[in-house]
């Protein structure tokens, strides 16, 4: 469900699949081949939100900030995470159930565990691995860290330009 708010009215690429059983409401954009899935909500009503090319929001992630927040590209968010931060960079993957909380800022190939707690104000560099509750660095990402990132982009892209093609 796409939806007006305030006078503004979520920017859709046309090569974008949003599922009609997820939410997406006011300052919103999303970008060519990406993917929001069903259960997901994405509020643009305090401040916009960004979502990059071929980023994918999977089934029941909250999208939701009182700041901008910016999604790269070639971002894949798994089910459940809760992303209430400032900026996630490229080529990232967040864990299912991971929850990224005010002013985080995820560089560029970077991998957050699934059920991390990335504490408020936290900056992770370009090409690190964090987990854990609260959430600390544990290294680099590794190739095989990465390469899981651009299986998950390729396979959700994939499968978003289906499911629109299904008129799902």
């Amino acid at each position: 469900m796409i939806k007006t708010f305030n006078g503004k009215t979520p920017r859709v690429a046309p090569t974008a699949f949003v599922s009609e059983a997820a939410y997406v409401v006011g300052d919103v954009e999303v970008g060519d081949n990406s993917s929001i899935w069903p259960g997901a909500v994405v509020r643009g009503d305090f401040a916009s939100i960004k979502i990059g090319n071929s980023s994918q929001i999977e089934d029941n992630c909250v999208v939701h900030g009182e700041g901008t927040i910016v999604i790269g590209d070639n971002v894949h968010i798994g089910h459940g995470a809760v992303i209430h931060c400032a900026r996630i960079g490229n080529n990232v993957l967040i864990g299912m159930k991971a929850t990224l909380l005010d002013g985080v800022d995820i560089g560029d190939y970077c991998v957050v565990a699934a059920n991390a707690l990335v504490s408020p104000g936290m900056r992770i560099a370009d090409g690190y691995f964090v987990a854990g509750v609260p959430a600390k660095v544990k290294g680099k990402t590794t190739p095989a860290q990465l390469a899981l990132v651009e299986e998950g982009v390729k396979g959700y892209i994939t499968l978003g330009l289906e499911c629109k093609q299904e008129g799902l």
